[in-house]
Parts: C-alpha cells; sequence; structure tokens
C-alpha cells in the first residue's frame, strides 16, 4: 500500500508525540510519498520551533538527521490543480498539494490534521486517521 503522508505526521514522530507508535503502526511496510512541500514544511516547522525557544539548533539537527532517514518519495503536483482544490475546498495551497498528490497517485492520505481529513474526504480522498492515544 502507499500513503501520502503530511508534515503533522512526520513530526509526530520525529518529536515522539504521543501519537508516535500508532503512527509507526500503521505505516508499517507502506509506501510513503509526499508533494514536494512537505520537505519545506518540515523545515518551517523546525524554523518555528527555534524562532519560539523550544528547540535549540542541535535538537533540530537531530530531527532533521532522523527526518533525513524516513522513506518518503517526494513526487511534484500541478500547481494549477492545487490552487484549484484550494480555491474549491477553501484550504491552504500546502493542503491542497497533498490532496492534489493523494489524487494524482491514487492513494489515501494519512494526517492528523482534521480540517485536512475533511478537506481530503470532500475531495473524494480515502483518508487513514490515527486514533487517539
Amino acid at each position: 500500500m502507499t500513503l501520502v503522508v503530511d508534515a503533522s505526521v512526520l513530526l509526530a514522530v520525529l518529536m515522539s508525540e504521543r501519537e508516535r507508535a500508532k503512527i509507526i503502526e500503521l505505516t508499517k511496510d507502506v509506501d510513503l510519498i509526499a508533494p514536494s512541500s512537505v520537505h519545506w514544511e518540515i523545515g518551517n516547522a523546525l524554523s518555528s520551533m527555534l524562532k519560539r525557544g523550544r528547540m535549540t539548533l542541535v535538537q533540530a539537527e537531530s530531527v532533521l538527521k532522523n527526518y533525513e532517514k524516513i522513506p518518503i518519495r517526494f513526487v511534484e503536483v500541478s500547481l494549477h490543480e492545487s490552487i484549484k482544490i484550494s480555491a474549491d475546498r477553501k484550504i491552504y495551497a500546502y493542503d491542497a498539494f497533498l490532496i492534489a498528490c493523494a489524487r494524482d497517485q491514487r492513494c489515501k492520505l494519512i494526517s492528523l490534521d482534521k480540517a485536512l481529513l475533511q478537506a481530503s474526504r470532500d475531495s473524494g480522498i480515502q483518508v487513514v486517521e490515527v486514533p487517539n492515544q
């Protein structure tokens, strides 16, 4: 099985959040794919934590080292199609990129973002929800 993975799922694993074990269980033996934008979302999240003093540069570099070990196949998505999805669903482009990716690759999407999961369902995309721990 192949799943589109978003930054919320990746960060939960990388930051050892409470959902980590369940995410690992749900994604075992699964091929992970993501739009290239997820790569930059990870960087943005880490830079935000650095800016707010919630982590040190050493910690951020450790997270990045572990992130680079996760086997994710990055794919390009149509900016035009993503903006159409963004307009239709009234969502940010970053979320639309994920929906476009799932649509293009004909696979499910896994996220911790409830609004993204709903927008995905509304767009005809099957989702994998991570149960609350």
